[in-house]
């Protein structure tokens, strides 16, 4: 079906440029955003002072600083390319979206307001774990090594719950005042779903596009690979500092 869809589109020097530079471009990108503690969970410094500093409800600075995590949180965006690499109705993004956004919302509310949290190295690491898994689905790895497809759905719900622990941890270092926890919290979540519609669209828009051009078909594979790689170098980062902190 590739191989036919391949020949039924135009080449052009546009689409075979692009095909060289993708892997590369990816891996490059990844790793810049990898290698800086400013994009571990979008929280900087600069937040970490505010919100120790702050107390009350304070709905529109949460709304902010929820919407920054997403539009920044290198790992969540890379798991949700993933997620919709291969969906192509909108009520099917919108299903695996929703399940993504619900297990990363209960955890992150219930972890800070009950102080669960877990060491931030480890659940980055499971995080980057989740990338690369999504890639290795995305090849249909799993039906060729277990002979059957996973649980797409339920897996999506499960790596989301991680990733709310991941951000719930980091809250938690950063002794979020107690006075005004829950509206902040829910604040914070409204935030972070509009970052995440936000990061969608952007991510929707390249992606239609990209999928017009006979390049898609050509790398989807190398993408998938390039996504993984950075997947494994994520958690090989964060193992790293689990063992020498």
């Amino acid at each position: 079906m590739h191989s036919l869809l391949q020949d039924r589109l135009p080449r052009s020097p546009w689409a075979m440029w692009q095909s060289r530079l993708l892997l590369p471009s990816i891996l490059f990108l990844c790793l810049l955003f990898g290698t800086s503690d400013v994009w571990a969970h979008a929280v900087t410094a600069g937040d970490k002072g505010y919100i120790q500093e702050i107390s009350g409800v304070n709905l529109l600075p949460f709304m902010y600083l929820g919407a920054k995590h997403m539009m920044t949180g290198y790992d969540h965006l890379l798991f949700l390319f993933g997620v919709i690499f291969f969906l192509y109705r909108l009520s099917h993004i919108g299903l695996y979206v929703s399940l993504f956004a619900l297990g990363h919302s209960t955890t992150m509310i219930l972890g800070v307001y009950f102080n669960v949290g877990i060491n931030s190295y480890l659940i980055d690491a499971i995080i980057g774990l989740s990338v690369v898994y999504k890639a290795l689905d995305n090849l249909g790895a799993f039906q060729r090594w277990l002979g059957f497809q996973p649980n797409t759905k339920v897996a999506t719900l499960v790596f989301g719950l991680f990733h709310g622990f991941g951000l719930a941890t980091k809250i938690i270092e950063y002794e979020i005042s107690p006075d005004g926890l829950v509206p902040n919290l829910l604040a914070f979540n409204v935030g972070v779903e509009i970052g995440q519609l936000l990061a969608l669209t952007v991510i929707l828009i390249g992606m239609s596009y990209w999928r017009r051009t006979p390049s898609f078909v050509r790398n989807a594979y190398t993408a998938n690979v390039a996504m993984m790689s950075a997947g494994f170098i994520l958690v090989g980062m964060q193992l790293t500092g689990y063992f020498v902190s």
